[in-house]
């Protein structure tokens, strides 16, 4: 289903969204992980999909008291797509924390990196690869705990509830819209990603 992200939110819709935001990460729910439990919540059908009447209850319980109106416009600009309902990518595409020009650059630099063959996602192969020309020392098969790893790594950024085994880029961009949230300064976060993943200092 198409999902018009460049609709031009009004003023109050930005506003609600900001609150919404603030209380989320106030909750410590700032991260893709987090926002997912939250989303969880909130569908009480399990169908994976938020309805209007879903969303009120969930506000409420969340202690987000809000007027009728606000509410309608809420939902409304959640649903990018026109359904009537909110899918988890709407509810994180505007939920999740801000990122500075800065910030998005240097994600998408690890990004670049870690997709080794460029074909705009991170798998497991790429992973190895990256593994195998860094270590000197490193000959053979693969065992199944260092398998684990690999697969534990692509996991912490997959999409819950939609994992398909591979880290497409807005979901990197998710994970650490999440991690920056809790990082004030922009220049100890971009040392921070040069540090965890050997990219060149300056």
């Amino acid at each position: 289903m198409y999902k018009n992200w460049r609709v031009e939110l009004s003023q109050r819709a930005i506003e609600l969204f900001k609150l919404m935001r603030t209380q989320c990460l106030n909750r410590g729910h700032g991260g893709i992980k987090e926002l997912a439990v939250l989303f969880r919540k909130m569908d009480l059908d399990f169908s994976k999909r938020i309805c209007f009447e879903e969303l009120r209850l969930g506000l409420e319980k969340y202690g987000m008291e809000i007027t009728q109106s606000d509410l309608k416009l809420l939902f409304l600009s959640f649903d990018a797509d026109e359904n009537r309902q909110i899918d988890f990518a709407e509810f994180l595409h505007r939920l999740r924390p801000p990122l500075p020009p800065s910030r998005i650059k240097i994600i998408d630099e690890v990004f670049c990196k870690l997709d080794v063959n460029g074909d705009g996602a991170i798998k497991t192969d790429d992973l190895k690869v990256l593994y195998t020309s860094s270590s000197k020392t490193r000959t053979g098969e693969w065992s199944n705990e260092e398998e684990d790893k690999i697969e534990s790594f692509i996991e912490n950024y997959d999409t819950p509830d939609d994992e398909d085994g591979k880290i497409t880029r807005e979901e990197f961009l998710n994970y650490y819209a999440g991690v920056s949230a809790r990082v004030p300064d922009d220049a100890f976060f971009i040392m921070t990603m040069k540090q965890c993943f050997g990219l060149p200092q300056g």
